[in-house]
């Protein structure tokens, strides 16, 4: 077998996809290749001090380089005799499907919400018209957040499960395979409807069942098994294995769980509100220049401090994105942001949050027990839209929000459905509003520039992570009490993104082999 020597080079932005450039680094680190192959398997921009570099890992192959791997998921049809019911069809519903298949488990998935092209319809209703469908919107439907979310693919999670064995099924449903060697790897959301549906149609091939438009709506308990679901229609099905990867925002399912004795706990997330900047103001500030150039990409910041005893953070930041109502129920006011694939849009948006903890809630407890985060999450979300009456959003100009005045007026925005001028720290309690407040000052001292009234603050981001958690057995995954149930993914307060997800719904079923079908698969 061949095999490969794994060194480090550094190009410049306009040489990356140079093969000449690429060849010169190389053998002034190896010496003369003479016709010996090489791979890129890493790259990632530094952008911390001039000239603006890619650091690339690259592989010198001694021989010829093997072919790139097929997929690593191998699928037969097959009659199956085991089943398992997945209540979500999210990234942690999807990978628990296709590795239940991949053991020749039968999923039946229930997803609440449409398939994707009927979802797009509703999407526009949202951004045109300000109508808003609860059961089909950014957060419900086929992919669940994910597929209209900015398609980052970047975890720390990575101890997780295989990180690579998710890119590559992303790959084999269509994502660009640059994603297998980006440091941060990002799809888009006009790339991941079309992949999302791929992975249906997988999953439909090999034997699957999807059921759009099906709500879970109650469960019957035996002891401590659920022994059969309902869905909004009425019907009752028996089950033997329920995985429950529903969203962060599936508050009725945590609801349903609470009033039938189902232990769910409060847990800790993040508040705050969006903000919007000029991209090419961004740019300067990261790239220390006044133009970017094409050949770098748009740029993206990570920002984290303390103020008044909190946690204040950047979270999402979509480069040449867009703000998105994100909303699931009428009478709340929710945003998120997203990027499509070549991140080309006027605005970069940022969620800037602060850490709620359970002393943010206590007030709440007699009256809510571990729904309390979720009911001071709903509360704040009650309180934006009622600045409005509609889904246009609160918003302030940066400066304006941190001096606590009203805007006079609110500059051009890339949220659809509007924005009214309000006063943002009246909406948001005061801990939450006094911490944005410091944390904006400090991130203006480390951006040069970043602090400017041109940036606007649109509320509120309130969807960070669940503000809930259902308790399971770290090493079974199983819930602590019911132990036909695993609960996965992000609504159950174990994963924060597309690839945490993923990892968590395929762990979910690696546990459940295990334990359940007496299998080390």
């Amino acid at each position: 077998m061949s095999e490969f020597q794994e060194i480090e080079i550094v190009l410049l932005p306009e040489e990356l996809n140079s093969s000449e450039a690429q060849i010169r680094e190389i053998e002034q680190a190896v010496g003369a290749l003479n016709g010996r192959p090489f791979k890129m398997v890493k790259r990632s921009l530094d952008a911390r001090k001039k000239p603006i570099i890619y650091r690339c890992k690259v592989q010198v192959w001694n021989g010829e380089i093997p072919k790139d791997e097929p997929s690593q998921w191998h699928f037969s049809p097959a009659s199956f005799s085991k089943k398992v019911h997945i209540i979500g069809f999210g990234p942690a519903g999807m990978y628990a499907a296709l590795s239940l298949l991949e053991n020749g488990i039968q999923p039946i998935i229930w997803e609440r919400g449409k398939a994707v092209q009927e979802r797009r319809r509703d999407l526009a209703a949202i951004n045109k018209e300000k109508k808003m469908n609860p059961e089909s919107n950014y957060c419900f439907g086929e992919g669940g957040a994910g597929t209209y979310s900015d398609g980052k693919l970047y975890t720390r999670s990575k101890k997780r499960g295989d990180v690579k064995r998710v890119i590559q099924s992303l790959i084999d449903h269509g994502a660009d395979s640059r994603i297998a060697i980006d440091a941060h790897p990002h799809i888009g959301t006009n790339k991941l409807p079309g992949i999302i549906e791929n992975i249906r149609q997988t999953i439909l091939e090999f034997g699957g069942e999807i059921h759009f438009d099906t709500k879970l709506v109650d469960v019957e308990l035996n002891g401590n098994q659920i022994v059969r679901i309902q869905n909004q229609h009425g019907n009752w099905e028996e089950i033997e294995t329920l995985v429950l990867a529903t969203g962060h925002s599936a508050r009725d399912i945590f609801e349903l769980f609470h009033r039938r004795n189902i232990f769910l706990e409060a847990k800790p997330f993040a508040l705050g509100l969006r903000i919007e900047h000029p991209q090419n103001l961004i740019d300067q500030i990261q790239y220390k220049q006044d133009e970017r150039g094409d050949d770098l990409p748009p740029s993206s910041y990570s920002l984290v401090t303390q103020a008044k005893g909190n946690g204040v953070f950047s979270f999402c930041m979509c480069p040449g994105g867009i703000i998105a109502p994100a909303a699931t129920a009428h009478g709340e006011m929710v945003v998120n942001g997203w990027s499509p694939s070549k991140r080309n849009g006027k605005f970069a948006n940022s969620g800037m949050v602060v850490t709620v903890n359970p002393e943010h809630w206590a007030h709440l407890e007699s009256d809510y027990g571990s729904l309390a985060a979720l009911e001071f999450q709903k509360q704040i979300e009650k309180r934006a839209f009622d600045a409005t009456q509609s889904l246009a959003a609160p918003a302030q100009r940066m400066e304006d929000f941190i001096q606590q005045r009203v805007s006079s007026d609110l500059p051009h925005c890339s949220y659809l459905p509007g924005l009214v001028s309000a006063d943002l720290n009246k909406i948001l309690p005061p801990f939450i509003a006094e911490s944005l407040r410091e944390g904006l000052i400090d991130f203006g001292k480390k951006m040069r520039g970043y602090r400017t009234n041109e940036a606007v603050l649109v509320g509120v981001e309130s969807r960070t992570s669940s503000p809930v958690r259902i308790p399971r057995d770290r090493e079974t995954m199983r819930h602590l009490e019911i132990v036909n149930l695993y609960p996965c993914g992000e609504g159950p307060g174990y994963a924060g993104g597309i690839m945490s997800a993923a990892l968590d719904g395929m762990a979910a079923v690696q546990a459940m082999l295990q334990s359940e079908f007496n299998t080390n698969a």
